[in-house]
């Protein structure tokens, strides 16, 4: 099973402010990323962490990802995940899985989440659940997607991270956007920018529009217009907005079932 673990670290510069209502300001944040491909295609976590440079804030991040990899099996150790987690003190873990659907799936997804909650209180940190999406040929599991990792996030009091719902705003905003590379689900370089750009912005506080018209891939700017990049710091502004830091889940009716496995 491939393994790719990543620990990067920028220079502290002010101040960041975590999304917590315990604690104010704090000279840097220390996060973990724990996923698959979605996290590990063109460096999200060391994108985050350029996100925040540029607004003068330090993300410490490292990443703990494989490709094909539930949270079960980093739980079982297919990865060095759990490892990291007891080995340093972090204020968020970012958990993500693949495309998670209603019925068994988003079941044991909420199980997988309680399980790692207990793990990451330990490493004095609060869990965030990091949603991702159906890809463009099941847009209509869109919301069945959100709803089983809102859940998730709810089960543990965490931090709901509507990654995949920035993309839905800004697709519908501007269809043409090439956010997804040629098999229509593992993300484009801009794609993995857009979820970058809401998960720095639900964990700082800060609103991503007043950022400079800067994108970045893997920590490295990289080439899209000013107009781009403020459509696409407009769509994860609009889905942390939409989403907030307390998600109310009303529904809760199955759909039919998804062809994506857990």
């Amino acid at each position: 099973m491939p393994r790719l673990v990543l620990l990067f670290a920028l220079l502290p510069v002010l101040q960041c402010v975590p999304y917590r209502e315990d604690v104010g300001a704090a000279p840097r944040m220390h996060i973990l990323f724990v996923g698959n491909s979605l996290t590990y295609y063109n460096g999200l976590p060391l994108t985050v962490a350029a996100i925040a440079a540029t607004a003068g804030d330090t993300f410490d991040v490292a990443m703990s990802a494989g490709a094909n990899l539930g949270l079960i099996d980093h739980l079982a150790g297919a990865s060095d995940a759990t490892q990291q987690l007891a080995g340093a003190r972090w204020d968020f873990v970012v958990l993500q899985q693949g495309p998670t659907p209603s019925g068994i799936c988003r079941d044991s997804l909420m199980l997988w989440t309680r399980m790692f909650d207990g793990r990451i209180r330990g490493a004095g940190a609060r869990t965030a659940v990091f949603m991702t999406w159906p890809g463009v040929t099941h847009a209509d599991l869109w919301d069945d997607v959100r709803l089983s990792f809102q859940l998730a996030a709810k089960e543990v009091d965490g931090v709901f991270l509507p990654g995949g719902e920035a993309l839905r705003f800004a697709l519908a905003a501007r269809p043409g956007l090439p956010l997804f590379g040629p098999d229509g689900f593992h993300p484009s370089e801009m794609g993995s920018f857009l979820a970058a750009l809401e998960i720095y912005e639900r964990l700082s506080g800060r609103d991503v529009r007043t950022l400079a018209r800067q994108a970045f891939s893997s920590g490295r700017l990289t080439p899209m217009s000013p107009d781009t990049v403020a459509w696409l710091q407009d769509a994860a502004h609009r889905a942390n907005e939409k989403y907030g830091p307390k998600p109310a889940v009303h529904d809760q009716r199955p759909v039919a079932e998804s062809p994506h496995s857990c």
